[in-house]
Parts: structure tokens; C-alpha cells; sequence
């Protein structure tokens, strides 16, 4: 799969000013907003569930998350999720990089003991994600599109690797619905640029749908 989309480092870039098209953006931008909306109402509940269940486990630690991601041609924005670490959890990255289990700029470990009780609930349910809602209001992120990166890792990044930044990034997207933390790095950019060359409002709608499905306990989250 890598390989193909090596294959087609530069028609990606082509695709993009040929097929993103205004009505694409405005329909996309209006389904975004009315989502994002339409996700808050739903979830509100489980918001002020989950933020009193982090507060019992850890009462010091904060609700939310923040962190630095790289968005749409490299801009970078502060992402929001539920807190499902331990508060130092950032400082404490460093003695466990030999345990990553994914390949390429990104960390992935399946018992990474940062993670707090609840935090593993709502990471395993992908629960953790929900406040990124805010972020698709704001025009930082969009409901589907490659998963923003962190700064440590684009500074890995080849230009092939560097595409999958043309776009606005998702909260969910071809990545996630097709294996999530199974597939290696390399994959992951390769299903990315492939949704790049394929993007349309009816594939967005049906990567929302598949996310939906795989939402609650999805084996493949961590």
C-alpha cells in the first residue's frame, strides 16, 4: 500500500488543485459546523459524566488536554481532548520511547503506564476524542481528514510524508476506520494521501458512518 502512494508523490499535489473545488470546501465547512453541533447536544451528558469521573480519579489533574498539533500546510494549532493520562505524562515520554510499538514518527504503546483508569476507558471507546468537536468549530481540524501530527514528528517527515499536511486534518478519517493502532506508519500516510486523492463530501459521509460503527469498543484503540 506504502509503495503505491509512493508511486504517486506527485500526482497528489495535482489532484489537489484540480479536485478541491469551492463547493467541495463549502459544503464540507457547513457539514463540519452543523456535525460539531449536532455532536455537542448529543455528547453533552456524557461531557459532564466523563469530567466528573476524571476529577474522582485524579481530583489535581485537569479535565481537558491541550497540545501543540501541526494542522493544514503546517500550521499549528492547540488540540483538545479529555485527559487520559497522568499530569506529567509528557515528561515522562522520553524513559519510554525504547517501548514504542509502531513504526516511523509516531508513539504507540498498548500498556503505557501514564495512562490513568478512566483514561484507558475513554482512549479504548476513543471517548478521549470528543472535544476535538471544538476544534472542528474553531477551522483548526474538520470531522474527517488525516489525524494532525505533533511537532517532534513532522520533524521527522520526508516531503513525501509532508502531503498528508495539504489538507485540513480530521477527527477521523480512512486511517482510523481501517485498522487505527495496527497499522504502521508508512500505511498510515499511504491511506491518508490516498483519501486526499479521493476526497468528496459522500466519501466523508461514509468514513463518518464507519467511525460510527467502530466508535465503541474498538479492539484496535490504544
Amino acid at each position: 500500500m506504502a509503495e503505491l502512494a509512493k508511486s504517486e508523490n506527485i500526482s497528489v499535489s495535482s489532484i489537489l488543485t484540480t479536485n478541491e473545488k469551492k463547493t467541495y470546501i463549502v459544503l464540507k465547512r457547513s457539514m463540519d459546523i452543523v456535525g460539531a453541533i449536532i455532536g455537542l447536544f448529543i455528547t453533552s451528558l456524557l461531557f459532564i459524566v466523563v469530567s466528573i469521573a476524571i476529577k474522582i480519579e485524579d481530583p489535581k489533574g485537569p479535565v481537558f488536554f491541550s497540545q501543540v498539533r501541526v494542522g493544514k500546510d503546517g500550521t499549528k494549532f492547540k488540540m483538545y481532548k479529555f485527559r487520559s493520562m497522568v499530569s506529567d505524562a509528557e515528561e515522562r515520554l522520553a524513559e519510554l520511547l525504547k517501548y514504542n510499538e509502531t513504526t516511523g514518527a509516531m508513539f504507540k504503546m498498548k500498556n503505557d503506564p501514564r495512562i490513568t483508569k478512566i483514561g484507558r476507558f475513554i482512549r479504548k471507546t476513543s471517548i478521549d476524542e470528543l472535544p476535538q468537536l471544538f476544534n472542528v468549530l474553531k477551522g483548526d481540524m474538520s470531522l474527517v481528514g488525516p489525524r494532525p501530527p505533533l511537532e517532534r514528528e513532522v520533524k521527522e517527515y520526508t516531503d513525501y510524508h509532508k502531503q498528508r499536511l495539504m489538507v485540513t486534518p480530521g477527527c477521523t478519517g480512512l486511517w482510523q476506520v481501517s485498522g487505527r493502532s495496527n497499522i504502521g506508519f508508512e500505511d498510515m500516510v499511504s491511506l491518508d494521501l490516498e483519501y486526499i486523492q479521493k476526497r468528496t463530501l459522500l466519501f466523508d459521509i461514509k468514513i463518518i458512518l464507519r467511525t460510527i460503527l467502530v466508535l465503541f469498543g474498538s479492539k484496535d484503540a490504544f
